[in-house]
C-alpha cells in the first residue's frame, strides 16, 4: 500500500502514524516544506512556495487563501513530478487542510482517494473569539473569519474522508458535511507519556526534586488563547497562599495563536509588569527536549491547562497519560476529556480569582485528589492511545484505499 501525506511542517500530525505504516509494510511518501526533514522508513520530499507577484494585492480577506493557492500549486507541481519522472501513484493521499497542500492533488491523481485531516472551521460566531470579546461582533469581523473556510472547502468538496482529531472540533463543521467527517485522534504515545519517577530537574539556577510542590504550565506560546495572561495572575495569587509552590512554564514567549499586544510587548512580560509576582519562584524553560518536558510532567504537583473553545493541545492528553492531577478551562473540548472531580478538575479561567482559589485548594489537597491522576491516564489509555488509534487508522485508510475515489 502506498500513502501520501502532506503537511507544510513535518513530522507534525503524520510523522509517527507514517513511521508506524511503514513498519506495517506500507510504502509511506512525505510532503512538506522543511528542507532536510528525514525520518525512519519515510521517503520525504520538499515543495515550496513559489514567490507571489509584488504587485499582487489580493483583499484583505484573501490573504490566507491566496498563501494556500499558492502552497498548493507549489505542492501539485512537485507531485506532477513525482507522477511524470518516476511513475509515482499514491493508493491514498492524506492532507493537512487549511493550508493548502493537498488542494490541487485531485488535478494530479483524480483517481486516487483523497483524505482531508481537518482541524477547525472558522464560523462568524466562532466561540474562541466569543469566549474572548463576547458576541457583538461588527458584521466584517465575522465576514473574515468566514473567508478563511475558502481552502478548508476546497478540501471537503474534494475528500472522499474527512478526518477530525475530537468530537467538539468536528461540532464546529456546517451539518452538510458532518457525515463526511470521521472522529479519529492522533493518538497519544502512552509508552512515553507515563507516571514515573524524574529525578532532580535542573534549569539553570532552578532546581527541582520529586515531592516538591510544582505548579506546571505547557504552551506552545503565551496568549490569552491558550489562558496565560489568567494563569498568570493567579498564580500571584497562590503564590502569597502557598510559600512553598514553585511554577514550571513550557514554551516560547511568543503569540501562536490571536492578536499580539498593542504596546508592542510580549504577553509575558506585560504580565511581569502588572502582577506582583516573585519571579525567584517562576522558572520559563522555554521549549524543551521531549525527555524533559516528559519528566516536568513526571514531577508536576498540578498541572493546569487553560485554553478558550478551540483546539485541543496534544499537552492536555499527554499531561493526562502522564498521571497529572489536572485543572483544565471549563470549556466543551476540555469537558470532552475531563470530568470534574472524576479524572481531573475545570475551572473558568476568565475569573483569575476563581482560578487561583482552585489552583490554592487543589495543592492543598493532593494527597486527597491522588485518584484522579489514576482516572486521567486511564481516560487516555482507553480512549486516545497510540498502541489502539494507529492500527483502526490503518483499517480505515485501507478500506476507503480499496473503495477508490
Amino acid at each position: 500500500m502506498r500513502i501520501l501525506f502532506l503537511h507544510n511542517n513535518f513530522p507534525a500530525q503524520f510523522g509517527t502514524l507514517g513511521r508506524y505504516l511503514s513498519k506495517e509494510g506500507w510504502h509511506v511518501t512525505f510532503m512538506t516544506q522543511r528542507a532536510g526533514a528525514k525520518a525512519e522508513g519515510i521517503e520525504t520530499v520538499v515543495y515550496r512556495d513559489r514567490e507571489q507577484p509584488s504587485d499582487l494585492k489580493p483583499h484583505p480577506f484573501l490573504g490566507g487563501t491566496q498563501k494556500a493557492v499558492v502552497t498548493g500549486t507549489s505542492a501539485a507541481e512537485i507531485a506532477q513530478l513525482l507522477k511524470a519522472k518516476k511513475d509515482y501513484r499514491p493508493d491514498v493521499i492524506m492532507a493537512h487542510s487549511g493550508w493548502g497542500p493537498g488542494m490541487f492533488l485531485k488535478d494530479v491523481w483524480e483517481d486516487v482517494p483523497y483524505i482531508g485531516y481537518f482541524e477547525w472551521y472558522y464560523r462568524g460566531e466562532a466561540d474562541d473569539i466569543t469566549f474572548l470579546s463576547g458576541p457583538d461582533r461588527p458584521p466584517l469581523e465575522r465576514a473574515r473569519e468566514r473567508m478563511r473556510n475558502a481552502p478548508i472547502l476546497t478540501d471537503l468538496a474534494a475528500c472522499e474522508r474527512g478526518i477530525v482529531p475530537t468530537a467538539y472540533q468536528a461540532s464546529q463543521f456546517p451539518q452538510m458535511f458532518r457525515d463526511r467527517l470521521t472522529v479519529m485522534h492522533d493518538g497519544i504515545d502512552t509508552g512515553t507519556f507515563a507516571p514515573g519517577d524524574p529525578g532532580t530537574l535542573t534549569f539553570g539556577e532552578h532546581r527541582f526534586s520529586p515531592g516538591d510542590e510544582v505548579v506546571t504550565y505547557v504552551a506552545r506560546g503565551m496568549e490569552p488563547y491558550r489562558g496565560f495572561p489568567a494563569f498568570m495572575e493567579a498564580l500571584a495569587m497562590v503564590q502569597k497562599r502557598r510559600p512553598a509552590m514553585r511554577a514550571i512554564i513550557v514554551g516560547e514567549d511568543r503569540t501562536a495563536y490571536g492578536r499580539k499586544l498593542a504596546s508592542g510587548k510580549t504577553y509575558k512580560e506585560d504580565a511581569l509588569d502588572r502582577f506582583d509576582l516573585d519571579p525567584s519562584r517562576l522558572c520559563f524553560t522555554g521549549l524543551l527536549p521531549r525527555n524533559q518536558y516528559r519528566r516536568v510532567l513526571q514531577l508536576s504537583s498540578l498541572h493546569v491547562y487553560l485554553t478558550v473553545p478551540f483546539v485541543l493541545s496534544w499537552s492536555s492528553m499527554e499531561a493526562m497519560s502522564t498521571g497529572c492531577l489536572m485543572l483544565g478551562s471549563d470549556v466543551a473540548p476540555v469537558r470532552e476529556m475531563i470530568a470534574h472531580g472524576e479524572n481531573g478538575l475545570l475551572a473558568d479561567h476568565r475569573d483569575p480569582a476563581a482560578l487561583a482559589e482552585a489552583m490554592a485548594e487543589a495543592l492543598a489537597r493532593r494527597e486527597a485528589l491522588e485518584p484522579l491522576r489514576e482516572a486521567a491516564r486511564d481516560t487516555i489509555l482507553a480512549r486516545y492511545a497510540m498502541r489502539d488509534i494507529y492500527p483502526a487508522k490503518k483499517l480505515l485508510l485501507a478500506e476507503i484505499a480499496a473503495k477508490g475515489a
